[in-house]
């Protein structure tokens, strides 16, 4: 294997749900330049547009709420339809409310585990049987240093992304047979939209809370290509034995 086949991916054809903006949209952006069909489902329709039209190129995008089967199942039939395949799958699409449990309503609550749990299920479900039809694949579930660590009102968060990392492992564990991969990335404090809405859940300034959520060892917050940059790794030829794994990339916040 030549160094352009470990590195490029070309002919791979990478699906990023929460693609239309943040680590999504970073994540997006990444794979296709380095070869991949970028498929961006999201809900959010005018952010999904302008994604698909900044990457521009093989990119598609689609409108998908992932708490929705019918959604989920059509998302995965439109692929097929227009790639043929499917070889990546990005479940990045989340949600967070900066709440303890008295103060966090039951709705709340079902959003946050429906849009990081649930959604990761439906996608992984309508989308791995083409990928095992295609002799295999890479999934990444996107975590967070608060699925590790707990984190001061933000239990439906920390509680989604908890399940998301061991989910990664029984999935990893399943799929293993069907030369699927599935691993996930834990991100620390990104500079993206929902790192910015906390601010204003939380009634902080956002300068001052940016300033202060870039405290960490390598003092500065993370980016979505930093991100973008570990998902690459993991569904790449660089990583062929690395199964049921949590790479956090945090900039030494967990340290």
């Amino acid at each position: 294997m030549t160094g352009d086949d470990l590195f490029r991916l070309d002919r791979k054809v990478a699906v990023v749900t929460g693609g239309g903006s943040g680590i999504g949209l970073g994540c997006g952006k990444f794979l296709s330049r380095v070869g991949a069909s970028v498929v961006l489902a999201d809900i959010d329709v005018p952010m999904g547009r302008k994604a698909e039209a900044e990457i521009g190129g093989n990119c598609l995008f689609l409108k998908c709420d992932v708490t929705s089967d019918e959604d989920c199942r059509n998302m995965a039939s439109a692929v097929v339809a227009r790639f043929g395949r499917v070889d990546i799958l990005v479940n990045c699409a989340g949600v967070i409310r900066r709440k303890d449990v008295l103060e966090l309503t039951e709705k709340e609550w079902d959003l946050s585990i429906d849009v990081t749990l649930k959604g990761t299920y439906l996608a992984s479900r309508y989308l791995i049987p083409f990928m095992a039809r295609g002799g295999g694949g890479s999934i990444v579930n996107i975590g967070s240093g608060w699925g590790v660590k707990g984190g001061p009102k933000a239990v439906s968060y920390c509680a989604a992304k908890g399940g998301v990392i061991n989910m990664t492992r029984a999935m990893a564990i399943d799929h293993g047979p069907q030369n699927i991969r599935v691993n996930s990335v834990s991100p620390g404090d990104t500079d993206t939209p929902l790192l910015r809405s906390e601010a204003r859940q939380l009634g902080i300034d956002e300068k001052k809370w940016l300033e202060e959520s870039a405290e960490r060892p390598l003092k500065r917050l993370g980016s979505p290509e930093d991100i973008a940059m570990a998902v690459y790794f993991l569904v790449s030829d660089l990583s062929p034995w690395v199964t049921g794994a949590n790479l956090v990339v945090d900039g030494g916040g967990t340290a």
